[in-house]
């Protein structure tokens, strides 16, 4: 997929990508409240993806109702003290956006976060925000068209990666960047080089073929 012009930020680095997750109050990305995003920086070229553990980014949003469910909270391990004590969302999605600084988004299931980010600049900042969005889940399964696996879960078991805690923001981001980045030298492979029109083209033959 070829980004427009004006969804590259001048002055951009591309070759810092910027892995992300977020956690929400549901499952229900239309309806469900941003609770918290956390991201970290990949560094990516033609022989190589490293993970730039200085380079990462976390934030937890201020509710104003407080989520309470305790299956959620015992999920996310966010409650009620620390929604109470966030940032304001607002003040957390522009400190979110100058953080990435134009660089392409990565996500498992990318749709979710990218849902949940974008209401939230429109109802808090009013306006869109113009990102570059690559879903890992389409990438990977274009890397292997017959892999059994879908969820992360499953794409780290068969990688051999760990996560200290899943379902929790911080933690799920890592384990999403080891991901891509154990599946960097077959990108290269197939999409031929590690620019992310290339890569993104790549990821998007898994959508075109109705995956």
């Amino acid at each position: 997929m070829r980004w427009p012009p004006w969804q590259r930020r001048a002055g951009a680095d591309e070759q810092r990508w910027v892995v992300l997750d977020v956690e929400a109050s549901g499952l229900d990305a239309r309806r469900d409240r941003l609770l918290a995003i956390a991201a970290i920086g990949l560094r990516v070229n033609a022989r190589q993806a490293r993970i730039d553990v200085q380079d990462s980014f976390e934030a937890v949003l201020r509710q104003a109702v407080e989520t309470t469910d305790k299956a959620n909270i015992l999920l996310h391990g966010i409650g009620v003290g620390a929604q109470r004590a966030g940032s304001r969302p607002a003040q957390a999605l522009q400190d979110f956006e100058r953080y990435a600084a134009g660089a392409p988004l990565v996500a498992f299931h990318a749709v979710f976060d990218r849902t949940l980010i974008e209401r939230g600049f429109r109802a808090e900042l009013g306006r869109r925000w113009r990102a570059r969005w690559l879903d890992l889940a389409d990438l990977a399964l274009a890397l292997d068209p017959a892999a059994r696996e879908r969820s992360l879960d499953e794409w780290m078991e068969r990688m051999g990666i760990r996560c200290a805690q899943r379902h929790q923001a911080v933690a799920d981001t890592f384990a999403t960047a080891e991901l891509l980045q154990a599946l960097w030298p077959q990108v290269l492979r197939q999409a031929g080089s590690g620019t992310f029109d290339a890569v993104s083209d790549l990821a998007g033959q898994r959508r075109w073929l109705g995956g």
